[in-house]
């Protein structure tokens, strides 16, 4: 049983306790009645909500807009106003430091990104589902040919690094198939081009609410 707190206090205890630099925050959200999850789900669609189970997931991002504090803060008081009581809870923040943190990553030259790209599969929970993924290189001057033989996985360009940003969706929603990514790093390997392949952000068993796909926010930007 949860206890009725209402969530615009819940909201408003957890910003208070986030770093000066926070970004985004993602959070789980239940609902004390199990059968208004879908209720809380409707009120919540312009946060780009997701099922996790007996959960919702979404992001909210400092940055403001449909996924900003403000917006989420209203969003909350019109849970409040139904009388529909939630627990809400922290997942994880990113703040200015960590995107600092991945400014200079360590390339791992020796491995070929095909392989890495299966070591970084591996490392994962069995029930991921979407997946916002990093192709760094060693070279800027690779930077175009690899646009090219990776075209499929839809690389972004990051000016933050070396490299691209780029989503990875394991059965439905945004993003490239594993498969697919790992052919596209079979291309660079073959015309041995060096870099490494990483996985920023996963989450698991994502049921897509009025959305085709989870949407990642870094650095206040949509990926």
């Amino acid at each position: 049983m949860l206890t009725a707190v209402k969530l615009v206090d819940q909201w408003q205890a957890l910003e208070r306790r986030l770093p000066g630099t926070w970004e985004s925050i993602s959070l789980r959200l239940s609902t004390e009645q199990p059968h208004e999850l879908s209720e809380a789900a409707r009120i919540l669609g312009p946060m780009n909500v997701g099922h996790v189970g007996s959960e919702l997931a979404f992001t909210v991002r400092r940055a403001g807009g449909a996924a900003g504090p403000e917006a989420a803060r209203r969003l909350f008081a019109r849970l409040d106003a139904a009388r529909v009581w939630c627990l809400l809870e922290q997942e994880s923040v990113e703040s200015t430091d960590d995107r600092a943190s991945l400014a200079e990553p360590e390339l791992a030259a020796s491995v070929p990104l095909a392989e890495a790209w299966d070591r970084a599969l591996a490392e994962l929970p069995n029930d991921w589902s979407d997946l916002l993924c990093a192709l760094d290189l060693d070279s800027s001057a690779l930077l175009a040919r690899a646009a090219l033989l990776t075209a499929p996985i839809n690389p972004t360009r990051d000016l933050d690094r070396v490299g691209f940003t780029f989503r990875c969706a394991r059965t439905t929603g945004y993003g490239v198939s594993p498969a697919m990514a790992r052919r596209s790093f079979e291309r660079l390997d073959a015309e041995g081009i060096v870099g490494r392949v990483s996985v920023l952000r996963a989450i698991s068993e994502t049921d897509n609410v009025a959305t085709q796909g989870a949407v990642w926010y870094v650095g206040g930007r949509a990926l």
